[in-house]
This record gives structure tokens, C-alpha cells and sequence, in this order.
């Protein structure tokens, strides 16, 4: 009888911790040093630290968007951000994730509209996509969603591997290659104003390119998610010049292991400090609920569905 009620004392404690929703560390991944996904991270992360120290959260350095959905879906993750165009592929098994459909993980919100920006130096002969051939460019981090966002932008372009030589740096390594003469040029999907791009331009003058209307019309309609984006002049010291290109949405992704309650915290947390966010991340973050869950496709979490449920907004879950 003894031995029966260890077992069952044990097995109890098993599904009390699993199912604990008031402890544990929280793994949110980021992309690398000097993107937009690393900054809101380390924000978010030391608010929700402040809001319950019932558990600790780690920001993870990643290649980037696929990167960071394949990690919720192994489950080495628990939080992440990555583009609606790669979470539409991962939910279909088509484009970066082909014959491979991962799951497992659901949306909190949309969080703010990513630029594809096309960096090159301003003392440069190139002022136009074409002006890329023959030139050393970096297309993001392999598995991020600059690579993802480069290679479609340079082959509606035409620029097929045997015109442009490509090189898959982070993007602090691409602005140091950049300054120093040694690529021509690099393709950085993100959140405007970027922090690395900025440090830029501070130091060595730059130009950001324009996709021109052929190569817009070829990418919109590749995917729903993209949309048509201007990025004004004066976001960047020296760029005097507004830039036409795609932005794509951003989503906060929570593991579907996370609890209801959890996630519930997780997402009022977001809304309630979005200005102290968006002062602390230099992002064009105008978060509120109605435009958190406009266009958003996937599933969302049951704990962010919830709280949307309190502010009369419903929302579709798994």
C-alpha cells in the first residue's frame, strides 16, 4: 500500500509542476546584436521580469524568424518573433519549411511592420537594384527572414547566384564589412528606425535602395503577408530621401506548452507597457489590441485569447 501511494504521490508532484503556471525560466528568442527582435526582447523581457519575479526569462540569440520557429517547434524556445511570410510557410510546409509543417506554438500579437532595407555605402556607384551585378552583398543570416526576404528581392530582380557574389552575415557583421570596403552592400529585414543601421550611418554615410515597381509587383504577389512600405526620409542621419520597399508584420509566437494563465500575463504585460516599449526600442510600436490581431492568420494562444476576450475582441483559437 506504502509503494502504491509513493507512486501516486509522484506522479502527482509530476503533473503539479507541469502544469505550474506560477514558476519556471522563459526562453524568448531573439535574433543577433543590433536588430529589432534582440532590442524589444531584452525590453519586454526586463518588463515582464519586474511584473512577476515568479520566473525568469533568458533572451536567446538566434539566426533570426526561421531560425526561431524551428526552435519553438523543438521546443528549445518558449517565446519568440518572426515574420508572418516564414510563420504562413512553417504552418504550410511550403518556402523555407517545404514538406515540413511545424506547429506547436500559437500568436499573441502582431507587434509592428518590418522594412526590407538594402544598405550600401553613399560613395558608392550603386543607386539602384541593377547596380547590384557583380557586387558582394550579404543576404541576412542563413535561416533568418532577411535571407529569405534578399533572395526573393534579387531573383525578381534577375540576379541570379552567378551575377552577385552573397554572403550570409549577422548584421553587425555586415555593417562592419560594409564600412570597411569589404561587401558592397547588405539586405537587413526589420523594425525602422534599426538600431545597427543607424550606428551606420552615423559613422560611414550611407544610401538605402529602392525596389523598383516591376520588382514590387513580383514580390507582393508572391505572399499576402508582404505589403507595399515606405520608409521616410530622415529616418536614418544623412538619408535625405524617402525609400520604397516591402514591410512585412512581426508576431509575438508563445509555445503551446506555455499555460493559459502564463500567456494571459504575458499579453496584458504587452499592452499595458507598449509606450514604455516603444520608448525604449526606438520602433514605430503603436500597439493596441484591434491592430494586434488585425490580418493575423494563425491560431492564437488560449492565454492571449483570453485576454482579448476581457477587451470584447475574439479571436480564433486551436
Amino acid at each position: 500500500m506504502k509503494k502504491i501511494l509513493c507512486i501516486l504521490l509522484s506522479l502527482l508532484l509530476v503533473l503539479l509542476n507541469g502544469c505550474s503556471s506560477d514558476t519556471g525560466n522563459i526562453r524568448f528568442g531573439a535574433a543577433g546584436v543590433g536588430g529589432m527582435y534582440y532590442t524589444f526582447a531584452n525590453s519586454f523581457t526586463g518588463i515582464l521580469s519586474k511584473e512577476n519575479e515568479n520566473y525568469s526569462y533568458e533572451v536567446k540569440n538566434t539566426a533570426g524568424s526561421t531560425a526561431n520557429i524551428r526552435l519553438l517547434y523543438n521546443h528549445y524556445i518558449d517565446l519568440a518573433i518572426a515574420q508572418a511570410d516564414l510563420i504562413q510557410d512553417a504552418y504550410e510546409g511550403t518556402g523555407a519549411f517545404d514538406g515540413n509543417i511545424c506547429k506547436d506554438y500559437s500568436a499573441i500579437a502582431g507587434l509592428y511592420t518590418e522594412a526590407c532595407q538594402i544598405v550600401v555605402r553613399a560613395d558608392s556607384s550603386i543607386y539602384s537594384l541593377d547596380d547590384l551585378q557583380g557586387k558582394h552583398i550579404s543576404i541576412g543570416a542563413s535561416e533568418s527572414g532577411t535571407e529569405r526576404n534578399a533572395k526573393e528581392i534579387l531573383a525578381a530582380t534577375g540576379l541570379t547566384s552567378r551575377l552577385v557574389q552573397t554572403e550570409n552575415y549577422d548584421y553587425t557583421q555586415a555593417a562592419n564589412q560594409l564600412s570597411n570596403h569589404e561587401i558592397d552592400a547588405f539586405f537587413c529585414t526589420a523594425g525602422t528606425k534599426t538600431t545597427i543601421i543607424e550606428e551606420l550611418a552615423k559613422e560611414c554615410p550611407i544610401r538605402l535602395l529602392s525596389l523598383n515597381e516591376t520588382c514590387l509587383k513580383k514580390i507582393m504577389a508572391s505572399s499576402p503577408s508582404y505589403i507595399h512600405y515606405t520608409i521616410p526620409a530622415n529616418t536614418y542621419t544623412g538619408q535625405d530621401k524617402e525609400v520604397t520597399t516591402i514591410g512585412v508584420k512581426s508576431i509575438l509566437l508563445a509555445s503551446d506548452d506555455l499555460s493559459e494563465d502564463t500567456v494571459n500575463i504575458i499579453t496584458k504585460a504587452l499592452f499595458e507597457h507598449n509606450k514604455d516599449l516603444q520608448y525604449a526600442t526606438s520602433l514605430n510600436l503603436v500597439l493596441n489590441e484591434t491592430s494586434a490581431t488585425k490580418d493575423i492568420t494563425l491560431p492564437f494562444h488560449k492565454g492571449a485569447a483570453s485576454y482579448y476576450k476581457e477587451k470584447k475582441i475574439t479571436v480564433s483559437t486551436k
